[in-house]
Formats: C-alpha cells, sequence, structure tokens
C-alpha cells in the first residue's frame, strides 16, 4: 500500500510532469472524498536551488534519505533526454530492490533505462521519443502507443500527461476505482482515457519520400475513394505488379496496401477533425467503404474509434 511518496527532481526538471505529481499524491484531506492522504516529499541529490526549464527554479529541502522510507519513487521528467546521477541510481535501485513502485514518464523514462531499470521490460515514453529509447536502449521494450506500462514494480507513463493516466492507473491499483475516481474527478480529468498515445501522432498526408514513384503517390493520395489495388497503381506506374511491389519497398519502406491503408486514416482524420460528416460517409470518402471496416483500421492503427478520435479532437463548432 502506498503511503509515503518521494519525488526525485533535477536540474532541468519539466513544470507540467512535477504538477501532476504533486497533484495525485499530494492533495491535502477533503472530508468529503474520503480520499487517502500521503506523506509526499520533493527531494534532489543535492538540496537547495533546483533549476527549472520554464522561467522559474525551485528550492528543494530534502535530499534522497528522504527516498529512504518511500513506498512510491517517481523521477521528474526533464526537458530533453533526462538522464540520472551515480547517487540517483543508487537511491532508486535501492528503493527498487526493497519493493517500491518506481515511476518514470516521458523523458524520465530514459533515466530508468540508464541505469539498466528496463532492461528486459517493457515500458513507454512519449511517442516523440519512443523510437530513440528504442534505439538508445535495445534491451528494453519499448511500447510508443500506449499511455502507460506497469511491468512488475516499475510504471512508465507516456508523455507529461501519460503520468497522470499512470498516477490513476496506480491509486486504482492500490486504493480501487471509486478513490481513483474521485482523484480524477478532483483533477477534472477522465479517470481512464480510451486508446493509447497512437491517436495523438499527427500522420500529415504526403509525406512519404520516394524518388522515382513521387508522381504516382501524388496521383493516388488524389484518389483515395476509388480502388488502388497494386495491379492498377502498377498499371500507372507501367510496371508488373511483382515490379512494382518490390520498387515500392525499395521507395518508401512499405507496401502499396500499407501505404494507401495509412493516407486513408491521415485523411479520415482530417475530416473527423474538420467536419461534421457521419463516420459512415467519412468511410466511403477515404476509401474504406464502410464504417465497419474504417473502425477496424482506426482501432487498429490509432488504439481508439473514430467516434472517440472526433469527440477528442473536432476542429468543429
Amino acid at each position: 500500500m502506498i503511503k509515503n511518496v518521494a519525488v526525485i527532481v533535477q536540474d532541468g526538471v519539466e513544470a507540467f510532469g512535477l504538477g501532476v505529481l504533486t497533484e495525485v499524491w499530494n492533495e491535502p484531506e477533503h472530508v468529503e472524498d474520503e480520499c487517502p492522504t500521503f506523506d509526499f516529499a520533493v527531494c534532489a541529490a543535492v538540496p537547495g536551488r533546483i533549476r527549472g526549464a520554464s522561467g522559474f527554479d525551485i528550492v528543494v529541502k530534502n535530499g534522497l534519505e528522504r527516498v529512504v522510507g518511500a513506498d512510491l519513487v517517481a523521477v521528474a521528467a526533464n526537458v530533453g533526454v533526462t538522464t540520472v546521477s551515480d547517487d540517483v541510481a543508487e537511491a532508486l535501485w535501492a528503493a527498487h530492490d526493497r519493493g517500491a513502485t518506481i515511476l518514470g514518464s516521458c523523458t524520465s523514462v530514459f533515466g530508468l533505462a540508464q541505469i539498466g531499470m528496463l532492461d528486459g521490460k517493457r515500458c513507454t515514453t512519449h511517442w516523440r521519443y519512443a523510437e530513440r529509447l528504442q534505439k538508445d536502449f535495445p534491451n528494453v521494450q519499448v511500447d510508443g502507443n500506449v499511455l502507460y506500462v506497469h511491468d512488475g514494480n516499475v510504471l512508465t507513463g507516456a508523455g507529461a500527461a501519460g503520468g497522470l493516466d499512470a498516477c490513476l492507473h496506480l491509486m486504482r491499483d492500490h486504493f480501487g476505482a471509486r478513490v481513483a475516481a474521485t482523484t480524477a474527478r478532483r483533477i477534472v480529468v477522465p479517470p481512464h482515457r480510451d486508446g493509447g498515445q497512437a491517436q495523438y501522432i499527427r500522420t500529415p498526408m504526403g509525406e512519404t519520400e520516394a524518388d522515382t514513384l513521387a508522381p504516382l503517390l501524388d496521383w493516388a493520395g488524389e484518389r483515395l475513394a476509388e480502388s488502388l489495388s497494386v495491379e492498377r497503381l502498377a498499371g500507372v506506374a507501367h510496371m508488373s505488379a511483382r515490379t512494382f511491389a518490390r520498387r515500392f519497398r525499395d521507395e518508401t519502406g512499405t507496401t502499396p496496401l500499407q501505404w494507401v491503408t495509412s493516407q486513408r486514416l491521415a485523411f479520415a482524420e482530417e475530416l473527423l477533425e474538420q467536419t461534421e460528416l457521419p463516420v459512415e460517409q467519412v468511410a466511403t470518402r477515404v476509401g474504406f467503404g464502410n464504417a465497419a471496416t474504417l473502425r477496424h483500421h482506426f482501432s487498429t492503427a490509432r488504439g481508439t474509434t473514430p467516434q472517440s478520435y472526433r469527440k477528442t479532437f473536432t476542429c468543429v463548432g
């Protein structure tokens, strides 16, 4: 059971991520909520003035000895990739080995990977950094699509707001759904967000690098509502289907079907955001034919439904 929470900060600490941790775990008691309160503290390897990344600094009174009794130890994210000092690494491993939950989100996940705490584990980070995290730490299993991952006693969250999802998950895990929902209501956020990070990744249409096939891609991008089979695309390119498929992969790094599907999804996102067209009409306009097919591809690629995506990102009204 979590009773004692320590948040480690370092120079360059990002304000929103620290604010999320403070908002969830350092709220004073509200009698009407009947929610638990926690022994909460911010600490640093060297107490004193910690340089912030948002135009203001913070003064930290506690050193790393504050981590010793903590049930939850969180590393606040920095702007840019977060690394940790030897002293912080030692404190994190000591807490981990005695069973405390270790929490990192956004760029602070890099610090946990740096010290080997994520080796062989699943984790996540902000979608902008997922590819780099996997490249820098090949022993880590990075899932850049989800909002949080809880593997053993290590919990990782996506972007700074993904850290909020991770905290509410932990609250739900330790204190039940009612307490988590009450905490979320106080912060005025949903207790559980549908989908994953994929729905927040902008996929602009037409951003595929190609050499000789560039004119064909432009042509196909203007005809997404039509049938775009490999045979038809190959005919327009004046190649056999087999030669075309090989050339397409060489130049774009994907297959014709995958490329067409990604372009249709990107177009569907634009229509869902910027129009009030029914989902069935969106499906027809982008070439999926019907709403069921659109929902299938959208849920697979974006981790949410077209309706939920529209509700979250609509620009109409």
